[in-house]
C-alpha cells in the first residue's frame, strides 16, 4: 500500500518519461512522421493505423497521427471542410487521451482543435491541463527528457497559432521556457520561428531557423522555411538557394520541389515549375494527396486550364475524390467558361455530403450562375422587340395579297420561332437566377453570421438584371441592419425609383436628406421622383423640388454645377411646357453662363424653345451658334435640316389629330430613331436626333406603341391630349 502511494505521487514524472522515451521502435515512428514531413498524408495515416494496432496504449502515436490530420487538412484548405477535418482530429486526440490520459500531447492537439473551432475558452482549459500533466518547472533538472518536456511546451506555444494568426504574448513565453529547458531542440526553433514569421519578424524568424538548422544539420525544414519567407517578402532570387540547399541536404524531401514548382510558377517560368512540380510529384510516387497539393498550387497560380486537365486525371483513378468538382469548378469560372463551372459544382452539391459544402462554394455557385446570365436583361429586350415586332408583321398580314402575303408568312414564322426561342431562354436564366440568389442567402446566412458585403453583392447583381424590386428589398435589408452611409441610401431609392415605386424611392430619399442634408444627390432624385410621378406637369410636383435643388446648390456653384445644370433644365423646361417663354429662355440663359461644358446644351434647349413658339429663325440661329462652337456638331445640323422641313411643309392650322412630343431615356437625353406608332394599324413615326417626333393618328386611336433598340418598349393611352412625351428605359 505505501509502494503505491509513492507511485501515484510520482505518476506525472513517471508517465512523463514513458511517453517521450523511447519505448517505441524510434525508427518505425519517424518513417510515420517522414511521410507526413513529406506530405504523404495517405501513407502516413496508413502507418500510424497500423502502429495503434500494434501498440493501442502509447499516446504519443494517436499524437502525431492526430497532428498528421490537422496538416492534411492545411494542405487543401479548398477542398477539405474544415468541420470535418476537426472532427476527424478531435476523435484522434479523444483516443489519445483514452490510451493515456497523463500524456500532455493530446490535450493540446485537443487545443489546437479548440481553437480552430472558435472556442477559445475551452482551448485554455486544456493547455492548462496539459501544463498541469507535465512535472513541475522548478523540478526541471530532475526530468530524464528534458528535449520531450521543451517539445510539449513549444506545442502548447503552437496551440496559439490560428489560421495565419497568433497571440505571441502567451505563446513565447512557453517557447522561451522551452529553450531555457532544452536550448539544442531543433523542433522548439522551428515552432519558435514559425511564430516570429507569422508576426511578419522575419529577421528573428530567419535566426530560430537558422538555430534549428545549426541543431540538426541533416534536416531540411529550416532551410525551406527561409525560403518561404523571402518568397513571402516577393524576393524569389533570394528564396531558390534556401530550397535548392534543402534539396541538397535531403534528396526526397519533396515540400521543397513542389515550393520550387510554386516559387518558378509566380515567376512566369511555367517550364521550370513544371519541371519541379513532376519531381515533386514522382517522390510522393504520385499519389493523391500530393496530385490535389499540385492542382492547389496551379489554382493560385492561375494556371485554371491545367487544374481542370489535372482534376480530370484524378477523377481517372479516382471518382470518390468528388469534392475536386470545387475547385475544377473554381477554375472553369475564373476561366469564364460558366457553363462547365456550373457543371462541376452540380456534380458537388449532388454528390458531397451536406455538412462538407463550404461558404465559399455558395459564393462562387451564384458567381457562376450570374455571370452565366449575365446578358439576361439584353435577351428580355431582343424578346420584346421581336414580339412588337411580330405583332406589327401580323397587323400588316391581313392586308396583304400574294405573293407578298407568303413572304410575310415565312418572315412570321420564322420571327414567332425566334420569339419562343427567346422566351424559353428567359424562363431558363430567370430559373438560374433564382438558384444563384438562394446560393446567395446560404452564403450570407452562413454560420449564423450575415455577411453584409455578400448581402450588398447580391443587391447589385439583381440590379444589374433589373430586377429593380428585388434589389431593393435586398439593400434595404443593408439599412435594417446599420448599415447607412450616403450611397446605401442612394442604391436603394435608384432601385425604387426603377422599379416606379416611387412613394417607396420617396421615403428612401427622405431618410436620406434627414440623416445627409448636404448631400445634394437626395434632393435631385427627389425632384425626379416627382417628376416621374407627374410627367406632364399637371399636377405641379417637381417644381418646387428643382427649386429646393437649385437653392442648395447654389451655395457652390462651381462644387454643384452638375446639379444646378440638372435643376434648370427641368425648371426651364416646365416653363417651356407650360407656355411662359420668358422663363424658360431665363432658366436657359443662366444654364449657359454656368461653364463652356453646358452652352450647345443651352443653345440646344433655346432652340427647342423658339420652334414651339414657331419662331423658326431664331432657332436656326441658336443652332448656327452651337456650329460656330463646335462646327462638327451633327445634333445643331440634323436640327437646321428638321426645321428647314417645317418651314417648308407649314400649314396655316395643324391636323386636330396631330400628336407631338419628345422621346428621352432615363438620364433625360433623347433617343434618336425612337418609334412611335399606333397600336394595330400602320400609322408610325420616328423621332430625330432631338427625340422628337410628330405626325397625324388616325380617328379612334386608343394607344401608342414606344419603342427604340436596346430600350424596353411601352405602351401609353390615347387622350385629348396632344403631345405626349415618354421615357424608356434599358
Amino acid at each position: 500500500m505505501i509502494m503505491r502511494s509513492f507511485k501515484l505521487a510520482l505518476l506525472p514524472a513517471a508517465v512523463f518519461c514513458m511517453v517521450f522515451g523511447t519505448g517505441l521502435k524510434a525508427q518505425t515512428l519517424d518513417e510515420a512522421r517522414t511521410f507526413t514531413k513529406n506530405e504523404q498524408y495517405d501513407k502516413a495515416e496508413v502507418l500510424f493505423q497500423q502502429l495503434i494496432k500494434n501498440e493501442p496504449t502509447n499516446s504519443k502515436i494517436f499524437f502525431h497521427y492526430g497532428e498528421n490530420a490537422l496538416l492534411n487538412y492545411f494542405a487543401d484548405t479548398i477542398s477539405n471542410s474544415l468541420n470535418i477535418a476537426m472532427k476527424e482530429a478531435a476523435d484522434i486526440f479523444d483516443k489519445g487521451v483514452a490510451a493515456n490520459a497523463a500524456d500532455p500531447l493530446n490535450h493540446i492537439g485537443l487545443a489546437k482543435v479548440a481553437l480552430y473551432n472558435g472556442q477559445n475558452a475551452r482551448a485554455e482549459e486544456l493547455r492548462l491541463k496539459a501544463k498541469g500533466l507535465l512535472p513541475p518547472y522548478k523540478k526541471v533538472t530532475k526530468i530524464k527528457d528534458p528535449k520531450g518536456y521543451a517539445y510539449a511546451l513549444a506545442k502548447i506555444a503552437e496551440s496559439y497559432i490560428r489560421f495565419e494568426q497568433v497571440d505571441t504574448s502567451k505563446a513565447l513565453p512557453f517557447v522561451r521556457q522551452a529553450l531555457s529547458i532544452d536550448p539544442r531542440n531543433s523542433e522548439v526553433y522551428i515552432i519558435a520561428g514559425d511564430i516570429y514569421d507569422l508576426v511578419n519578424d522575419g529577421s528573428k524568424a530567419i535566426k530560430n531557423y537558422n538555430l534549428a538548422q545549426d541543431w540538426d544539420l541533416k534536416s531540411p525544414a529550416a532551410n525551406m522555411k527561409i525560403g518561404s519567407i523571402y518568397v513571402k517578402g516577393r524576393n524569389l532570387t533570394a528564396a531558390i538557394p534556401y530550397y535548392e540547399q534543402a534539396i541538397a541536404l535531403d534528396q526526397n524531401y519533396a515540400p521543397a520541389y513542389r515550393e520550387l514548382g510554386q516559387l518558378y510558377s509566380m515567376a512566369g517560368r511555367f517550364n521550370d515549375s513544371k519541371k519541379y512540380f513532376e519531381k515533386y510529384l514522382e517522390l510522393t510516387q504520385g499519389n493523391i494527396p500530393a496530385k490535389i497539393r499540385y492542382v492547389n498550387a496551379l489554382f493560385y497560380a492561375k494556371e485554371y486550364d491545367e487544374v481542370i486537365k489535372n482534376v480530370e486525371e484524378i477523377f481517372a483513378v479516382d471518382q470518390s475524390r468528388t469534392y475536386m468538382n470545387r475547385i475544377a469548378g473554381y477554375s472553369a469560372y475564373e476561366e469564364g467558361n460558366f457553363e462547365l463551372a456550373k457543371q462541376y459544382m452540380d456534380k458537388l452539391f449532388a454528390n458531397l455530403e451536406a455538412d462538407r459544402i463550404i461558404k465559399k462554394d455558395y459564393i462562387y455557385y451564384a458567381r457562376i450562375l450570374a455571370r452565366k446570365n449575365q446578358n439576361y436583361s439584353k435577351l428580355m429586350i431582343d424578346v420584346d422587340n421581336d414580339a412588337d415586332e411580330l405583332s406589327k408583321l401580323q397587323a400588316r398580314y391581313v392586308t396583304l395579297k400574294s405573293p407578298a402575303k407568303e413572304q410575310a408568312k415565312a418572315s412570321i414564322d420564322a420571327l414567332q420561332a425566334r420569339v419562343e426561342a427567346g422566351r424559353t431562354q428567359v424562363k431558363k436564366a430567370e430559373a438560374e437566377f433564382a438558384k444563384a440568389f438562394e446560393a446567395y442567402d446560404k452564403a450570407i446566412r452562413f454560420n449564423e453570421e450575415e455577411d453584409l458585403n455578400l448581402m450588398y453583392e447580391k443587391g447589385t447583381i439583381q440590379y444589374g438584371a433589373h430586377m429593380y424590386a428585388e434589389a431593393a428589398s435586398t439593400w434595404s435589408q443593408l439599412l435594417e441592419k446599420g448599415r447607412d452611409s450616403e450611397n446605401d441610401f442612394l442604391q436603394v431609392g435608384r432601385a425604387f425609383y426603377q422599379d416606379k415605386a416611387f412613394d417607396k424611392a420617396d421615403q428612401a430619399f427622405n431618410k436620406m436628406i434627414a440623416k445627409y442634408p448636404d448631400n445634394l444627390q437626395g434632393y435631385l432624385w427627389l425632384a425626379n421622383i416627382a417628376s416621374a410621378k407627374d410627367p406632364d406637369s399637371e399636377l405641379g410636383l417637381a417644381k418646387p423640388r428643382f427649386q429646393m435643388l437649385l437653392n442648395k446648390a447654389a451655395a457652390d456653384s462651381v462644387k454643384n454645377v452638375k446639379e444646378i445644370y440638372d435643376a434648370l433644365r427641368y425648371l426651364g423646361y416646365e416653363a417651356l411646357q407650360n407656355k411662359r417663354y420668358d422663363e424658360a429662355k431665363a432658366y436657359y440663359n443662366r444654364m449657359m453662363n454656368l461653364s463652356p461644358e453646358y452652352r450647345i446644351r443651352a443653345h440646344s434647349s433655346l432652340s427647342t424653345m423658339y420652334m414651339t413658339m414657331g419662331d423658326y429663325p431664331k432657332a436656326i440661329e441658336e443652332n448656327n451658334r452651337i456650329l460656330a462652337i463646335e462646327p462638327g456638331n451633327d445634333g445643331a445640323k440634323s436640327a437646321i435640316q428638321y426645321i428647314a422641313q417645317l418651314q417648308k411643309s407649314a400649314q396655316p392650322k395643324a391636323h386636330p389629330n396631330e400628336i407631338t412630343g419628345v422621346i428621352s431615356d432615363s438620364n433625360g437625353d433623347p433617343i434618336p430613331g425612337a418609334s412611335v406608332r399606333v397600336k394595330d394599324t400602320a400609322a408610325e413615326a420616328w423621332t430625330n436626333a432631338r427625340g422628337e417626333y410628330k405626325f397625324v393618328m388616325p380617328e379612334a386611336s386608343e394607344t401608342l406603341v414606344i419603342s427604340a433598340k436596346g430600350y424596353k418598349s411601352i405602351e401609353i393611352p390615347v387622350s385629348k391630349r396632344r403631345t405626349y412625351n415618354a421615357t424608356l428605359d434599358k
